[in-house]
């Protein structure tokens, strides 16, 4: 009878309490997250991140109210390039390097594609942000 108990007790889901990140502020999309910003509760919530160190730094994609669970897929890295500004085009072949001025049509972190438009020719086109804020076109 103890036998089917103990395998009755190990076959019913037991709740886990863990530690997640929650925040103390609302939290507005595009802004930097800070380590103020940020708590530690104590309950079991799927997905949601555990670690505050993974989300300091980064830009909130979407709202984070106070208490509620952060998700990775809510922050991002933060932008660098933002809608309208002026940016400088790159264009480079082995020893050819070609630059013109553009106009972000997007906002965007590094490695991201945005589309840009060439301030000479009112071109189109779609390149990556470098770290230093320039666009690679190919």
């Amino acid at each position: 009878m103890q036998i089917l108990f103990l395998i009755a007790l190990l076959l019913v889901p037991m709740m886990v309490h863990a530690d997640i990140v929650v925040s103390v502020r609302t939290i507005r999309a595009k802004e930097v997250i800070l380590a103020s910003d940020l708590e530690i509760k104590s309950i079991a919530v799927e997905g949601a991140v555990a670690d505050p160190g993974i989300l300091v730094g980064k830009e909130a994609r979407v709202a984070l109210y106070p208490g509620r669970p952060i998700r990775a897929a809510d922050v991002g890295p933060p932008a660098i390039v933002d809608r309208n500004d002026l940016v400088t085009l790159v264009f480079g072949r082995a020893t050819l390097s070609i630059t013109a001025e553009g106009r972000a049509l997007g906002r965007g972190a590094v490695g991201e594609r945005i589309r840009v438009m060439n301030l000479s020719s009112r071109t189109t086109i779609t390149g990556r942000i470098r770290p230093d804020g320039q666009i690679e076109v190919n």
